[in-house]
């Protein structure tokens, strides 16, 4: 509320003014909705940003003080809707609903706050995408750690992990939380930093930083879940994670205004457990996000996810994001895939199942908030009955230990199910308000009220016909509204036949309605019973959903369980319709793959027949690709497919390739394409060598790193200096020795394979034909002789005089070549740098290296001659003189 009205006398305001003032005053960081009958109101800034946000006509009144109040408001059954743009919006908005009856109030009547709703602590659907995870992350800071603590509210699920501070945005990248809590500390400046230049999308909010002191934490957990240690969570060493927990907990409390039931475990996350996927490497490699548009398609999420549930759809995005090192994890879901992929009666038995189990991990969620309504109870009734049928499905694989324990999570949900059939009927009303949700027979007071009703109402039926022949009248109706009640109505036309015994209530243009004693007797009983009836229901309702609201922790596991045979079946639809084959997991450095394809590009129907290839890596003779190829080719792609092969064998999926040994990754690195953080005043080049930078810092001899085009945000000169000196780095500094696949136009690159003894050369092969090229995208040994990227500009449509001027000036380039003998110039001296054959013996000459004094100076000579005016045997002498300074070097 803006300064000046803060300082309004309270007696210059209307009484309601001064029940929002007071209400707006606890709340101050929102926009709040403020619940007036049918309507919610929004006052002062609030309404100035509705009408901006909303599209809300912007009206102003006098409650009280100098000057009009601005306001706005909408329909109360509009919430959702309007919440929902204000979220998204950016804005935290405060739900201030009547906490008493109307027609029982005395002077104003009693408002308060039910909830904050910000981007991560919405849990209705009409807020979040089903397929995905709402999370909410707190981030506690030390140094150069972080506690980190995740929640999505809407499932319940909540864990906590401690990570580097460097890995926080590689977390939150996996994670796409949709808001962040920190403390308002100087402690939490690199984590707004990050959020301000590379996750703006992302709500931030603040509160305390002494709620996030381990001792509190530890004291709020403890409460929450009636324990008195936190041992028994395996929490021992998690000293910022809990204290992270305990202020994430303590604030969705605060925002919710619930004590959050449905929360029933906090689980450990171990990010050592997993491969490491820095940020560059999942958006480059398109796991869930294209490079270019926001839809989903064009990512290896859309190809793989054949989900028939909402929760399994979650549960595959995070296999994608956090692939396992384990071998024995992984196989036990391969096994699982292999088994459904090869049994395609069970797996189409299963996905037809999955299909009609809701989204029972927020249904129960819902339930536990209690603002599930009958038919939500409903729906998980009906997904639990479905438990049975999947059971029997996959009894099949039971043997195996996922299948199994999945198996055993889906028992024993008989009692709930029968609670709620016996209780509700199968088809309940929305509303929980107006009657209609209870089965015959659970009551016996709402089946006399019932029986009340109805027989009332057949007497009003029964009514016009009986006064229509005691009066004969034979236009007589009996009607109701909600002004009047019941009413018998008698046009102007037979009113002198009208009864004495009928009083007149209202007057119309063409006739009067009247009542009787007994008419008026009778819709009092039949009014009174419909009130109590419609309360009564209500209470048996509330009751039954706090009944299964202690089933929560069963459930959840269930829904868990319900996911990974989810994801197993995803998984083993795309083997089977996709043509995968299983992955051998091994300790050792070998990926070894035959006719490995791109899963996404292959999939794209302009692609046509995708060309396989092969790929031998290892740590020993084949470290590092160097694949050189014209532009279109193919070898960007060939580098991702490579990437992505590894990360589906580690999340357990079957693989795009005809065989594939992968020996285990523990970190992804990926350096492609080319993008700029002006934000961060980083140029093009710069967010290159930040990325270079991060993978020979953190690579080690089992990683996996793609390298396309480094250096050519920059000078030639420079370029190759760096991918040479960056090539060299991985292959000889102990520790840094990754698995890596090197693209690259720079032919200088080629000659580390006569160097280097694990540096092999790779080249895309085309076909020349009639001056043009043919892409045949298939991966051949040795390196390629031309860069072919005149004829690539001829295809990209550059008009024909550019191109016959550039074939020209390459003419000329060429002839200038000052390396006749066709050995490596960039080589160092010394024992670090000496050059190898391909035998891996010394070689003898090492030819002039153009980057150095003599070499410009000669470089330099040659450019200043006027070849118009030089004789020949002024040619000859200078080339003479050209030679001896070469010797002299």
């Amino acid at each position: 509320m803006p300064e000046h009205q803060n300082e309004t006398a309270a007696a210059d305001l209307t009484p309601l003014m001064r029940q929002y003032a007071a209400i707006k005053q606890q709340y101050p960081d929102t926009v709040l909705l403020y619940r007036m009958g049918d309507f919610f109101e929004l006052f002062n800034d609030d309404a100035k940003i509705a009408s901006k946000v909303l599209g809300l006509t912007l009206t102003s009144r006098n409650h009280g003080g100098a000057e009009n109040t601005p306001l706005a408001g909408f329909p109360h059954h509009a919430l959702d809707r309007y919440a929902n743009r204000l979220v998204r919006a950016g804005y935290k908005i405060a739900v201030c609903e009547q906490t008493e009856d109307p027609k029982f109030a005395k002077g104003v009547v009693k408002r308060d706050v039910i909830e904050v709703i910000t981007a991560g602590t919405a849990t209705d659907d009409s807020f979040i995408d089903e397929k995905s995870n709402n999370f909410i992350l707190a981030v506690a800071v030390d140094g150069e750690r972080a506690g980190v603590a995740i929640c999505d509210l809407s499932t319940g699920e909540f864990s906590v992990e401690e990570i580097p501070l460097g890995r926080l945005e590689e977390e939150i990248v996996r994670l796409e939380p949709a808001e962040i809590l920190c403390a308002a500390h100087e402690e939490s400046r690199p984590v707004e930093r990050l959020v301000a230049d590379t996750f703006r999308q992302i709500f931030i909010s603040r509160c305390d930083p002494w709620k996030f002191a381990p001792d509190y934490g530890r004291e709020a957990l403890t409460e929450h879940f009636r324990i008195a240690s936190l041992e028994g969570l395996g929490l021992e060493g998690f000293s910022l994670g809990i204290g992270a927990a305990g202020a994430l907990l303590v604030y969705l409390k605060e925002q919710k205004k619930s004590d959050l039931r449905h929360i029933t475990a906090l689980t450990p996350r171990r990010m050592s457990e997993c491969a490491e996927l820095d940020p560059a490497s999942i958006r480059n490699l398109e796991l869930l996000r294209p490079l270019s548009g926001d839809d989903g398609g064009g990512t290896l999420i859309a190809v793989l996810d054949h989900t028939g549930t909402a929760m399994g759809a979650r549960m595959l995005k995070r296999w994608l994001t956090h692939p396992l090192k384990d071998i024995d994890r992984i196989n036990e879901r391969l096994d699982c895939v292999e088994w459904l992929r090869k049994d395609i009666f069970s797996r189409s038995e299963l996905q037809l199942l999955l299909k009609r189990i809701a989204d029972i991990e927020r249904l129960i969620g819902r339930i536990t908030f209690e603002r599930a309504n009958a038919r939500d109870l409903v729906g998980l009734k009906q997904s639990l009955q479905v438990f049975p049928q999947i059971k029997k499905a996959a009894a099949a694989a039971a043997a195996g230990g996922l299948v199994r324990r999945c198996i055993e999570a889906l028992e024993g949900f008989e009692p709930v199910v029968q609670r709620i059939g016996d209780t509700l009927v199968d088809n309940p009303p929305l509303s929980l308000r107006e009657g209609g949700l209870i089965r015959p027979g659970v009551s016996a007071e709402l089946d006399e009220l019932k029986n009340a009703a109805v027989n009332g109402k057949n007497w009003i039926a029964r009514l016009q016909e009986t006064e229509r022949t005691r009066t004969g009248i034979g236009s007589l109706k009996v009607g109701f509204n909600k002004v009047f009640g019941y009413y018998i109505e008698v046009s102007k036309a037979n009113q002198a036949m009208v009864p004495k015994e009928y009083i007149r209530k209202q007057t119309l243009v063409n006739g009067e309605r009247y009542v009787t004693e007994e008419l008026k007797e009778m819709e009092s009983k039949i009014l009174g019973a419909e009130e109590r009836l419609s309360g009564l229901e209500y209470s048996i309702f509330v009751e039954l959903r706090r009944e299964t609201a202690q089933w929560c922790g069963a459930i959840q596991k269930a829904a868990e369980a319900i996911a990974v045979i989810d994801c197993c079946v995803s998984l083993a639809v795309a083997a089977a319709e996709y043509g995968y084959c299983r992955p051998v997991l091994t300790a050792g450095t070998a990926f070894t793959i035959r006719d490995g394809r791109h899963p996404v590009i292959e999939r794209m129907p302009q692609t046509g027949q995708f060309v396989p290839n092969d790929t031998a890596l290892d740590g020993a003779a084949n470290q590092i690709l160097l694949i050189t190829g014209p532009n279109m080719a193919g070898k960007s792609t060939y580098l991702r497919q490579n990437a992505l092969i590894a990360v589906m064998a580690q999340m357990g999926s079957f693989v795009p390739a005809a065989q594939a040994t992968i020996g285990i990754v523990d970190k992804f690195f990926t350096r492609v394409g080319a993008s700029d953080r002006l934000a961060r005043g980083q140029s093009t080049f710069l967010v290159e060598m930040i990325e270079v930078a991060n993978i020979l810092n953190n690579a080690t001899d089992r990683s996996l790193v793609l390298l396309d085009e480094v250096g050519r945000g920059t000078s030639t000169f420079d370029g190759i200096s760096i991918a040479w000196a960056v090539a060299e780095y991985l292959h000889e500094t102990g520790g840094r020795r990754a698995r890596t696949l090197f693209a690259t136009h720079y032919h200088e690159l080629t000659e580390l394979a006569l160097l280097f003894p694990r540096i092999k050369n790779l080249h895309v092969k085309v076909k020349e034909w009639n001056d043009q090229i043919i892409f045949l995208r298939k991966i051949g040994e040795g390196s390629c002789d031309h860069s072919y990227g005149i004829q690539v500009a001829r295809l990209a449509g550059v008009p024909r005089p550019v191109i016959i001027r550039a074939k020209e000036i390459l003419s000329n380039l060429e002839n200038m070549e000052l390396t006749p003998d066709h050995t490596p110039i960039l080589a160092r001296h010394g024992d670090g740098g000496r050059r190898q054959t391909a035998g891996g013996e010394p070689a003898e000459a090492v030819q002039m290296n153009l980057l150095d004094a003599t070499g410009v100076e000669i470089v330099d000579q040659l450019r200043s001659l006027d070849l118009n005016n030089l004789t020949p045997l002024d040619a000859l002498n200078l080339l003479a003189e050209l030679k001896k300074k070469a010797l002299e070097r």
